[in-house]
C-alpha cells in the first residue's frame, strides 16, 4: 500500500462520517471534492504529476508540532484582523476584540489566507522534516503569482482566498457557551456536559454542537461525538465546527454543499422547531425566534411567500443550484459567510461597488435588500411578487441612505451598541439581547451628534421577522395568516390594509413589514404643545403570539413608534426654542429638501406636534392658546397618527363628505399612517394615498419636498385639484371650490365658509389659516392665529403680529403666508365674521369686515 493510499485510510477513523438520511447523498471521499489537489483532482489548481491527494494536508510522520490531525504543512505567520462588529456579543463578553485564529483555522488559513504557497510541505516522498517545515515543493498549475491560492477575485465575496483580513468572514475563536447565548438573544442556548462540564447543544438524541470528545460520556445522546465539533479547551467555534474537508455531496441537486456539516440549504419548510434533517446549516446555532415561528413564518423564509426562484446567472455566480427558491436559499439571501470586503454583518453584496458580482468598496447595506428588491432585479425571477423599493430611493427626494449621502461619505447605521444608552436601552447587560432586536444607541441616531443621522432598512424593518400580512400582529404565525394575496394593488406586500371604499375604519395597527422592528413610544408632561415629551419608553422585541395591539405593549405596535426614535428628541438633540434650534438642518444631504423649502431650514420634533391628549379629543371649551378670549371653545388638533381625535360628523357639524373615502368612514374614530401622507407619489388625478398600481407604500422617496405624496406649499389650495396633498384625503370640491356642502367651519352666513370664501375670492390656499406643518398644533382644527403669536414663533405667549402692512406672515417652523387672524373661537358650526379681527394693539382692534376692510390689515386680496 502505497503511503496516500495508506493515509486516507489511517485518516479514516478521524473524519465525521454523516450517515443519517437527510444527507445520504453525502459521503466522506475527499477525492470527489475540491480539496483533491492531486493531478487526478478536477479542480483548475491541481499538482502537475503527484498523484497523492492525501500529501497536500496530511503526513504519518514528521507532522507539523502542535498542529493536528498529522499535520504536513508550514502554519502561516501571518497577522490577522478579525471579524468585528458593535452587535458582536462575543467581544462584549471578553471585553476585547476576538482572539487571532487557532485550532483547525490555522490548518485551512495555512492555505486559505493566501500567503503560503499550496504545493509548499514538510515531507514529500520520505524527503523533508518537521523542522524544514514546507520545504517540499509540489509543482502545481492554475495558482496565483507565488503558487499561492489564486486571487483573481480576492476581493468579492465570491472566492475562497480569505486573505488575513478576515473581518468579513464568519467570526472564528468565539467561546460557545451560555454566557454568549443569554446575552445574544438568538442563539439556541448552550448547556453544560453533565460528565466534563464543556458547552454543548443537545437536539434531542443528537449532540448536534460541543467539543470532539471521542469516550464514552453517559447520558442520552451524548455518548456520540457532536456533528459540529467546538475546539480547544474553551469550546471555541473554528473552521471545522461548520466544515468537513473531506466531505463529497453525490447529490448534484443540491449544488456546492462547501463542504458543511449540516445542510447548506433549507431543504424542507422551515417550522417552530428546529430539524437537523430539514434546516440550513445556520439554523443549528442562531436560533431566529424559532419557538415562535418568526422566522418560520417570515417573508423570506415562507415558501409559499418567498417563493421567486434565482435566475440562471445569479444561482451560477453564487454557486447555487439552478432555478433555487428564496426560501431554500434562506440566510444565505442576504449573508455569506465569506462575503465581499467591506461589507458589514456578513452581508451579501452589502457594499457600494457597482460591480456585479461586488468587489469591495465602502458598506451599503441597501445594496443587500436591492438584489431582489428591485423593478431591474437580475437576482430573482417573479419580480411582481417582490416590492420594488429601490426605484423609489432614486425619486427627487428620498432620505439619506446611501453613504455618499450621509455625513462623512460613510455608513452610520450601527445596531446592537455594547453600553448604558442614556434615555434608551441599556446594551451593557448580560442578557441585553440588543443585536437581536436591531438596537441602535441614541447618539448613532443623532443625539449630540448630527453627523450620526442616517436612514437605512434595517432602521424600520427586521427582515427575520416581516410578514407578507396587512395584520402584523395576527397571533400565532400560520400559514395562512402570514401570506396574503398578491393583488397587483399594492395589497398582499405586507403593507397595511387601506381601502377606498364605504365602511372601512382605517387604524394605525402595524402592518407585517413592520412586525418585530424596534421603536419609542413618548410620554408627556401635559398636554401643551409647547411642552417636548418628558421621555420615551422603547418598544422592542419579537410580539410572539400576542395580539394585544395596544400602543403600551412591550413591542411595536404602531408605525410611528418607528418613525419616532429618529423624528423627535429622542434621535436627536432638542432645545425647544423657536424658530431655530439645535434640531437637525434641511438640505444637509444630497437629495434631501432644500433648506428654506415652506420657509423651513428646521426640522420640527413631531413626538411634540402629533400628542393626542385625552383630555382635547372631541369638542372642549379650553385649551393651550394665550390669552382668555382665544382659549375659549378651543383645544389641541392633530392628525390622527397617535390616536384618534375624538371629533365626529356631529361635534364638527358637518357632513362626512368633507373627506374621500375612506376618511369619511366613522369620522372621529380613525387613525392613520405617518406613511398615508409621506410616501412615493400616487396616480394622476386620484383622489387617494394609495400608491400608484406597481409602487410601494413607505415614506422611500417621493417626488415631492418633505417626501410628501402630493404639493404642499404656500400655493396649495384652489388649483391643486389633482397635485394638492390635502385633497388626497380632504375633499377639493368642498375645500376649495364653491362645492356647498356644511363643515365645521360654518355658520348662519353660509353653511360650508370654506366654499363661500372660494366663491368670493376666486382661490384658496390651505395656508392662510392652517398651520404649515400640520402634525398637530395648539389650536383647534389646526388653525393659526396671528393674534397669538407665542414660543412656537420665537416670541412671547400671546404677541400679536402683522400691522401695518399686506404681507402675510411667514416664520418658520410653523407659519407660511399665514393671514388669519382669530378674535374669539366658535364652536364648530357656529363661526361669525365678529370672530375675526385685531385683537387690539398693535392691530386696529376692529372685527369682521371692518377688520378685513382696515388699510393697515388688508384682507381683501390675500397673497
Amino acid at each position: 500500500m502505497n503511503k496516500g493510499r495508506w493515509l486516507v485510510a489511517a485518516l479514516a477513523g478521524l473524519v465525521l462520517i454523516i450517515s443519517t438520511s437527510a444527507w445520504s447523498a453525502r459521503t466522506s471521499n475527499v477525492r470527489q471534492t475540491k480539496h483533491n489537489l492531486s493531478s487526478s483532482g478536477s479542480n483548475a489548481v491541481k499538482a502537475s504529476s503527484q498523484t497523492q491527494v492525501c500529501v497536500f494536508c496530511h503526513t504519518p510522520h514528521a507532522a507539523t508540532p502542535n498542529a493536528t490531525p498529522l499535520w504536513n504543512r508550514k502554519l502561516s505567520t501571518a497577522s490577522y484582523s478579525v471579524y468585528t462588529s458593535s452587535s458582536l456579543d462575543a467581544e462584549a463578553i471578553a471585553g476585547a476584540q476576538l482572539s487571532a485564529p487557532g485550532g483547525s483555522s490555522k490548518l485551512c488559513l495555512s492555505c486559505h489566507d493566501g500567503t503560503l504557497a499550496i504545493g509548499q510541505v514538510n515531507v514529500l516522498n520520505g524527503a523533508g522534516s518537521d523542522t524544514t517545515q514546507g520545504t517540499q515543493s509540489i509543482s502545481m498549475t492554475g495558482t496565483g503569482t507565488g503558487g499561492v491560492m489564486p486571487d483573481s477575485a480576492k476581493t468579492t465575496g465570491f472566492t475562497r482566498y480569505l486573505g488575513n483580513d478576515l473581518t468579513n468572514d464568519h467570526p472564528i475563536s468565539v467561546t460557545y457557551n451560555k454566557t454568549l447565548t443569554d446575552r445574544d438573544g438568538e442563539l439556541r442556548a448552550a448547556t453544560q456536559n453533565a460528565i466534563d462540564g464543556t458547552w454543548e447543544i443537545v437536539d434531542g438524541s443528537t449532540r448536534l454542537l460541543g467539543k470532539r470528545n471521542f469516550g464514552s460520556q453517559g447520558g442520552a445522546g451524548q455518548a456520540k461525538k457532536p456533528l459540529m465539533p467546538l475546539e480547544t479547551a474553551d469550546s471555541q467555534i473554528q473552521c471545522a465546527t461548520c466544515h468537513d474537508p473531506h466531505t463529497y455531496e453525490t447529490d448534484a441537486t443540491k449544488g456546492n454543499q462547501k463542504f458543511l456539516r449540516l445542510n447548506r440549504f433549507q431543504e424542507a419548510a422551515p417550522s417552530g422547531t428546529y430539524s437537523q434533517t430539514n434546516d440550513i446549516i445556520c439554523l443549528s446555532c442562531h436560533d431566529k425566534n424559532q419557538g415562535n415561528s418568526s422566522w418560520a413564518f417570515s417573508a423570506h423564509a415562507h415558501p409559499d411567500v418567498a417563493n421567486e426562484t434565482y435566475v440562471s446567472a445569479a444561482a451560477t455566480t453564487r454557486e447555487f443550484p439552478s432555478a433555487l427558491p428564496v426560501w431554500k436559499a434562506a440566510c444565505l439571501n442576504c449573508h455569506d459567510t465569506h462575503t465581499v470586503q467591506g461589507a458589514r454583518r456578513l452581508l451579501r453584496e452589502g457594499t457600494d461597488s457597482v460591480a456585479s458580482p461586488k468587489t469591495g468598496g465602502s458598506p451599503a447595506l441597501e445594496e443587500t435588500c436591492y438584489q431582489c428588491h428591485s423593478s431591474a432585479s437580475t437576482t430573482i425571477t417573479a419580480l411582481t411578487n417582490v416590492p420594488a423599493i429601490k426605484e423609489d430611493f432614486a425619486l427627487g427626494k428620498s432620505m439619506p441612505i446611501t453613504s455618499t449621502n450621509q455625513p462623512g461619505a460613510s455608513e452610520k447605521h450601527d445596531i446592537g451598541s455594547k453600553s448604558v444608552d442614556s434615555g434608551g436601552v441599556d446594551c451593557s447587560t448580560t442578557t441585553n439581547k440588543c443585536g437581536a432586536d436591531f438596537v441602535e444607541e441614541r447618539g448613532k441616531l443623532g443625539v449630540a451628534n448630527l453627523n450620526n443621522r442616517h436612514a437605512e432598512c434595517t432602521d424600520c424593518h427586521n427582515p427575520h421577522r416581516v410578514i407578507r400580512a396587512q395584520n402584523g400582529l395576527p397571533g400565532a404565525l400560520s400559514s395562512t395568516n402570514t401570506k396574503d394575496t398578491v393583488s397587483g394593488r399594492n395589497t398582499g406586500w405586507g403593507t397595511h390594509p387601506h381601502t377606498d371604499a364605504t365602511g372601512y375604519t382605517h387604524t394605525n395597527v402595524i402592518s407585517g413589514v413592520l412586525r418585530g422592528a424596534w421603536g419609542v413610544e413618548p410620554t408627556y408632561p401635559d398636554a401643551s404643545f409647547h411642552s417636548k415629551p418628558s421621555g420615551y419608553t422603547v418598544k422592542r422585541g419579537d410580539p410572539g403570539s400576542n395580539t394585544n395591539t395596544a400602543a403600551s405593549a412591550s413591542y411595536v405596535t404602531r408605525e410611528y413608534q418607528i418613525c419616532f426614535k429618529c423624528h423627535s428628541d429622542y434621535g436627536y438633540s432638542d432645545n425647544n426654542t423657536h424658530p431655530t434650534g439645535d434640531r437637525p438642518t434641511l438640505g444637509s444631504f444630497t437629495g434631501g429638501t432644500a433648506s428654506g423649502t415652506n420657509n423651513l431650514t428646521q426640522y420640527t420634533n413631531q413626538a411634540k406636534e402629533f400628542q393626542a391628549p385625552a383630555g382635547h379629543k372631541g369638542q372642549v371649551s379650553a385649551g393651550t392658546a394665550a390669552g382668555a378670549a382665544v382659549d375659549t371653545n378651543n383645544h389641541r388638533s392633530w392628525h390622527p397618527v397617535m390616536d384618534s381625535t375624538g371629533r365626529t360628523t356631529a361635534i364638527r357639524n358637518a357632513n362626512a363628505n368633507n373627506w374621500n373615502a375612506p376618511w369619511n368612514n366613522a369620522v372621529g374614530t380613525q387613525t392613520m399612517y405617518c406613511s398615508d401622507c409621506h410616501g412615493s407619489g400616487i396616480a394622476s388625478g386620484t383622489y387617494s394615498v394609495i400608491p400608484a398600481s406597481g409602487k410601494p407604500w413607505g415614506p422611500h422617496g417621493s417626488a415631492n419636498d418633505f417626501l410628501l405624496k402630493g404639493v404642499w406649499n404656500n400655493a396649495t389650495g384652489s388649483g391643486q385639484e389633482t397635485t394638492g396633498l390635502c385633497f388626497k384625503c380632504h375633499s377639493y370640491s368642498l375645500y376649495a371650490t364653491r362645492g356647498g356642502g356644511s363643515s365645521g367651519f360654518g355658520g348662519s352666513k353660509d353653511s360650508n365658509l370654506h366654499s363661500y370664501h372660494a366663491d368670493k375670492l376666486g382661490k384658496m390656499r390651505c395656508n392662510w389659516c392652517h398651520v404649515a406643518v400640520p402634525h398637530g398644533w395648539k389650536n383647534k382644527a389646526l388653525l393659526v392665529n396671528l393674534n397669538d403669536v407665542g414660543a412656537e414663533g420665537g416670541l412671547a405667549s400671546g404677541t400679536q403680529v402683522r400691522n401695518g402692512t399686506t404681507a402675510a406672515y411667514n416664520r418658520q417652523p410653523y407659519y407660511m403666508n399665514a393671514i388669519n387672524k382669530i378674535k374669539t373661537f366658535a364652536t364648530s358650526g357656529n363661526w361669525a365674521d365678529s370672530n375675526c379681527g385685531s385683537k387690539g394693539a398693535p392691530g386696529n382692534n376692529t372685527t369682521g369686515r371692518s377688520w378685513m376692510r382696515d388699510s393697515n390689515e388688508n384682507c381683501t386680496n390675500p397673497p
